[in-house]
């Protein structure tokens, strides 16, 4: 479903974001007072969840079926526990209550993405114990797509005739809900699932570059790899930027909740990567793929680099020699993402050019919602190191 563009006016100077020495305090601000604006202009339903944008410049929405719907409420949440703004929290609570049904959805490996980015933020800044339960139902909903002889949590049931058995990179954002689903419950088969699948992850997704594949499709019948692809990259063998985020994300996190030195090595190795890769432009915001081939005439991934950002982060409390490095480039990040050419005063996103996918020609070079909601991540994580 969708709705037609709203475009908010703004002239205070408070949105006037094109001062590269804009604060991080002040980035939330900025991002807390356009939330405030959007939620009153955004209609409240279950069926236009927003997530992008056309090109003719109409909302797309959708319901909670979609693996982004969890991210606007997510970044409600966030926004919330920044400001104490009670607006934002009603909003959030409002959005949120429509993704519920999703905890009982076995036909995805998204559930992470659905719910513990609604679900799980709700929870971890009310304590409100139905949050954290819609959480732990979600996590035995997702255990069930797990192969035990293959070691992995199955990604797609669609595209049966090519694939037999699809991991995606992706699927380790998956990973934190299994985490918390021990730590809610003290039932360790949530952490070793999660475990497993980081170890399978990091042992087939990676090239002796430290680049990932976005699909490995596993044989059912010998449980080894089959092929090894891609879906959203330029090319099988490319390095899609948005993937490389997500495993650095998703390793750094795996690092955090199990101290196995292997996710700690990834993230790192990941990291430099990214950070040494010669097609990372200056601003630090990566094109759609690193070797799409028409750079620098290729659209850029805001969303690559807000999950960057707060991985990064996140990485900081671990990685503890390269703190310097890790916070300069997130500065980098953040600072660029503080400019006009990032900042978005459309509802209800906080920022633009990010790409869903080049290849499916679906919201390239558009806002997403996820990128806010890790853009919001970052600055909170980045306001909370002194």
């Amino acid at each position: 479903m969708r709705f037609l563009l709203v475009i908010l006016c703004v002239t205070t100077a408070l949105y006037c974001c094109a001062d590269n020495d804009m604060t991080n305090r002040s980035q939330l601000d900025v991002a807390s007072e356009k939330m405030l604006g959007y939620i009153n202009v955004i209609p409240l339903d279950s069926t236009a969840i927003p997530r992008s944008l056309e090109e003719d410049g109409s909302l797309i929405t959708g319901n909670s079926r979609q693996w982004t719907s969890g991210f606007f409420p997510g970044t409600l949440w966030q926004l919330y526990s920044y400001s104490q703004n009670d607006s934002i929290k009603k909003a959030a609570e409002d959005w949120t209550a429509f993704i519920e049904k999703e905890k009982y959805d076995d036909h995805t490996h998204d559930l992470g993405f659905k719910l513990n980015s609604s679900f799980g933020k709700a929870y971890a800044i009310t304590e409100n114990e139905a949050y954290k339960n819609v959480v732990i139902t979600a996590s035995k909903t997702l255990i069930n797509r797990y192969n035990e002889n293959i070691g992995s949590i199955r990604s797609w049931d669609w595209n049966a005739d090519v694939w037999q058995f699809p991991v995606i990179i992706d699927n380790m954002m998956n990973l934190e809900m299994l985490f918390d689903a021990t730590r809610f419950t003290g039932d360790s088969t949530f952490h070793h699932i999660a475990t497993q699948h980081a170890l399978t992850t990091n042992e087939h997704h990676y090239r002796a570059d430290n680049s990932c594949f976005h699909v490995v499709d596993f044989d059912t019948t010998t449980f080894e790899p089959r092929l090894k692809t891609t879906h959203q990259g330029y090319s099988d063998e490319s390095a899609w930027s948005r993937g490389q985020a997500w495993g650095l994300y998703g390793f750094t996190v795996a690092y955090g909740r199990t101290g196995n030195d292997i996710f700690l090595d990834r993230a790192k190795k990941s990291a430099q990567y990214i950070y040494n890769h010669p097609n990372l432009p200056e601003d630090k915001i990566p094109y759609w793929d690193f070797n799409a081939p028409n750079i620098p005439d290729e659209p850029r991934d805001v969303s690559a680099a807000t999950v960057t950002a707060s991985a990064l982060l996140e990485l900081i409390r671990y990685d503890q020699e390269n703190t310097d490095w890790y916070l300069s480039w997130t500065d980098q990040i953040l600072e660029s993402l503080a400019t006009d050419k990032y900042q978005s005063n459309i509802a209800p996103f906080l920022l633009l050019h990010s790409t869903g996918s080049v290849p499916g020609e679906f919201e390239v070079d558009q806002p997403i919602v996820y990128a806010d909601y890790y853009y919001i991540e970052a600055l909170l994580r980045r306001d909370a190191i002194k």
